[in-house]
């Protein structure tokens, strides 16, 4: 896979703050501890273009990253488990909530889900919330390179909660990688501007 021309091109901490542009925007979005930064550097083919931390909850902005002319990919704060104080905390779900309800730009959310878990009520509401405002769905069903043959068919049995046809995939093998890219890619835009 050769190199995508993704780049880092802002951080925020507020609707008010985001790019003002054409772009359109997929949000990857996940628990704190779902892998979302090593899925988004393995989507671009480019080790170290988002953080990655040991620590739950690092994520603490709306991080943009193009991957083209006229599609950003948006590295949202992960939920769930995560050691901050909860002040911060409500505050950036407060920020999540008004960038997947009210950004116009957003067309898509990529949903991260642990292909070993399975999904929790966090990600069913979310699933159903991305529905219900017309948004593109796609289940990525990470860490799949941890799961035994035997286990995929129950891994995505697990996932039909959220009505939507799951990718197994794996930041560490590369497996569907490319299929989850593609699928990206053909999100169809939505009209308004950030």
């Amino acid at each position: 896979m050769n190199r995508i021309a993704a780049e880092f091109v802002a951080s925020a901490t507020a609707l008010d703050n985001c790019p003002r542009w054409n772009r359109t925007e997929i949000a990857i979005v996940g628990r704190s501890n779902v892998g979302k930064s090593s899925l988004l550097n393995a989507l671009t083919a480019r080790p170290g273009l988002a953080r990655t931390s040991r620590t739950p909850g690092r994520t603490q902005a709306l991080n943009f990253f193009t991957m083209s002319e006229s599609l950003a990919l948006v590295d949202l704060p992960g939920f769930g488990y995560a050691k901050m104080p909860h002040a911060l905390a409500e505050k950036i779900a407060i920020m999540m909530r008004e960038y997947l309800r009210q950004r116009a730009n957003l067309a898509g959310v990529v949903l991260l889900v642990d292909s070993r878990r399975g999904p929790e009520r966090e990600e069913i509401d979310l699933a159903a919330a991305t529905r219900a405002r017309g948004l593109a769905l796609l289940v990525a069903a990470t860490k799949c390179d941890k799961l035994k043959r035997s286990e995929r068919a129950d891994a995505i049995a697990k996932m039909k909660a959220l009505e939507a046809e799951p990718i197994l995939c794996s930041a560490v093998t590369g497996e569907n990688i490319d299929v989850l890219r593609r699928r990206i890619f053909v999100v169809p835009a939505r009209s308004g501007r950030g």
